[in-house]
């Protein structure tokens, strides 16, 4: 399959990311948010959209293969990190996405040291990985309201809306 530079061309590594951010323009707002974005459906659409309204620029953490297995067991991800990836980085308003193997995205907040920090409505600002690091270095940390019944796990287990 060919896909358009314009699509690959937003999938990094953090250290190359970490270099092309530092050469962002001046007063340009950095926004992240993370995830494992396995089955893409409204909730995935509404915090990725909301949070590039938080600023110029969005960078997207999505867990590798091996993370969400640790996170969720070993059904999934149900899309591999490839196709994970690419369908992100299809969304006209998704700047960057680059892969964590982590369990949490701590290292990769350090090393991009984003702006403002984005979670949906479902996390409490002090249980925001990274949130901590981000106001002690002048930053927000902000959530997108919750839409309720739309979720991956529910998805799977048939039990809410798509």
């Amino acid at each position: 399959m060919h896909l358009p530079d314009s699509i690959l061309s937003k999938i990094f590594k953090a250290e190359e990311l970490q270099q092309e951010l530092s050469q962002k323009r001046p007063g340009q707002k950095v926004v992240f948010t993370n995830g494992c974005f396995d089955i893409i459906h409204l909730g995935h659409l509404h915090l990725l959209s909301s949070a590039r309204e938080m600023g110029d620029l969005l960078v997207v953490g999505l867990n590798t293969d091996d993370s969400v297995k640790r996170l969720k067991g070993n059904d999934r991800p149900v899309k591999d990190q490839e196709t994970r990836a690419l369908v992100l980085a299809s969304m006209e308003f998704v700047d960057y996405v680059v892969l964590f193997d982590e369990d949490t995205p701590m290292e990769l907040i350090r090393t991009l040291g984003p702006d403002v920090l984005v979670k949906g409505g479902d996390y409490a600002i002090h249980d925001i990985v990274g949130a901590d690091f981000i106001i002690k270095n002048g930053g927000e940390v902000r959530t997108v309201p919750y839409l309720e019944g739309y979720s991956t796990t529910s998805l799977l287990d048939g039990s809410k809306k798509s």
